[in-house]
């Protein structure tokens, strides 16, 4: 197969889709990789560490996108980007379609056969390919929100982790999976009076078995969001629901009510985040002031240390992207029930429901799709 590797275009997104070792993989097993002229030099990879792994080194993305049977990416495909996908073509990266009408519709129209990375299953019923964005993310969180708390940057100039006879900040965290358990475990780290929401029991539990009393953790209601988000000055998002916008757990009324500087991080800004006044912005333009509360939305956070998140990325999806090389995107999905869990758009039919239900489209099953 011929794999080609684009490079990102999204604002300041520096990571990239393929390693040197996953492309060495790769073509150990009888493929062609493509990569385009510096594509990894913003995670610290050069074309020559490509070249060296038996990749070709090419100039245009439009090369990549017309010579590519598959296309290996981070982000999701922009505009520019969707309009060279071709039917039948496979596009193997992070998609988030549940709050994105229009990439939803570019890829219905391509024909291309699109498998998200973050609706990829396992067993165990997590999400492999999201967990090691989930897990940067979460650890930037409370570095970025100590940051935007900073008076020069809007904040109430509040130190997280406080001094002596001065108390530390109080940081709420909502949810208590992958992101919010980083999260928690840097905020602890730093110093902050952390508490962690959940409407899980037992990640509750599990919370409270990790970290002892170092957070407090708190069964998610309306009321008890309303009190803690008052009390917060920095409130970190985490909310996740596989493949499907993320509910808005905090309305522009508890906004309100927080204090003037405090900071919200929306990192589920991804799905279109958990914080009714949250809107994406970029690593250019990180955050905006709505009611006198600092809100920082990047939707591609682990594109800041982009040289972590990629050779974390690719330690996950390589098996996945060897496995629809070796075999074929058909024959792969029909032998793997959670690489078959993470197509969302098959040559013009919408596979994943929470996208359909989204935007109210026809739903047609994975497996029909395939020819289970």
């Amino acid at each position: 197969m011929r794999i080609g590797v684009p490079k990102e275009i999204k604002n300041h997104e520096y990571r990239v889709g393929l390693i040197p070792s996953s492309v060495q993989e790769l073509v150990h097993h009888g493929h062609q990789v493509m990569v385009q002229a510096g594509a990894g030099l913003g995670a610290g990879i050069t074309d020559a560490d490509y070249t060296a792994a038996g990749a070709t080194i090419v100039e245009s993305a439009d090369q990549i996108f017309a010579d590519a049977d598959m296309i290996v990416k981070v982000k999701e495909p922009l505009a520019v980007e969707r309009k060279k996908l071709r039917k039948g073509q496979i596009l193997f990266t992070y998609l988030h379609l549940a709050p994105d009408a229009e990439q939803t519709k570019d890829l219905i129209a391509s024909g291309a056969v699109c498998i998200a990375y973050e609706t990829v299953t396992a067993a165990n019923g997590s999400l492999p390919l999201l967990t090691p964005m989930s897990e940067v993310a979460g650890r930037l969180a409370p570095q970025v929100g100590a940051h935007s708390l900073e008076k020069a940057q809007g904040g109430r100039g509040v130190l997280l982790g406080g001094v002596p006879g001065v108390p530390a900040a109080e940081v709420v965290i909502l949810g208590g999976g992958v992101s919010g358990t980083h999260a928690a475990t840097i905020a602890v780290g730093m110093g902050a009076k952390v508490t962690v929401v959940d409407r899980s029991a037992d990640a509750l539990k599990r919370l409270a078995t990790q970290f002892g009393t170092s957070i407090s953790t708190v069964f998610s209601t309306r009321s008890a969001i309303e009190e803690l988000v008052r009390r917060a000055d920095l409130l970190i998002g985490t909310v996740l629901v596989p493949g499907a916008a993320a509910p808005k757990l905090v309305t522009h009324d508890m906004v309100r009510t927080m204090k003037p500087g405090s900071v919200i991080v929306d990192v589920a800004i991804d799905q279109g985040g958990c914080v009714e006044t949250s809107h994406a912005t970029t690593h250019s333009d990180p955050t905006y002031v709505v009611d006198g509360v600092v809100h920082y939305c990047v939707a591609n956070m682990p594109g800041a240390v982009a040289r972590t998140s990629t050779f974390a990325l690719n330690s996950v999806t390589l098996p996945f992207t060897l496995a629809l090389a070796n075999h074929g995107w058909k024959k792969a999905l029909q032998q793997d029930v959670h690489l078959r869990n993470g197509l969302n758009v098959s040559e013009g039919q919408v596979t994943c429901e929470p996208v359909a239900q989204a935007h109210n489209l026809p739903y047609v099953k994975a497996e029909t799709a395939i020819g289970l």
